[in-house]
């Protein structure tokens, strides 16, 4: 792994569908660079939250053409990973990076 874990976890993703997987699915949800694999995210959040994790799944979004006036841009692309905990683990809060 040539990326520190916190360039590879970018942010949480905080919401009420996230939040309600969290409590009932032991599945943590992140923004994540897209060009990570399942691998790498699995050790990063297993250093950056000291949990052993059961499996990940990804989904990549394409970004949205956005418009101001008559110039036209683009959002960039992003990469969602849900990362379902063992069900030995306590579910860390976010907060609570070490």
């Amino acid at each position: 792994m040539n990326r520190s874990p916190y360039q590879i976890l970018q942010k949480p993703i905080v919401t009420e569908k996230s939040l309600a997987a969290k409590e009932g699915n032991r599945t943590l949800c992140f923004i994540v660079d897209p060009h990570a694999t399942k691998t790498e995210i699995k050790e990063a959040v297993q250093i950056v939250f000291k949990v052993k994790v059961d499996s990940v799944r990804t989904s990549n979004f394409e970004g949205k053409e956005r418009r101001r006036g008559r110039t036209f841009g683009k959002r960039p692309d992003w990469k969602k990973a849900y990362v379902k905990l063992r069900p030995q683990e306590k579910v860390p809060e976010y907060t609570e990076i070490a």
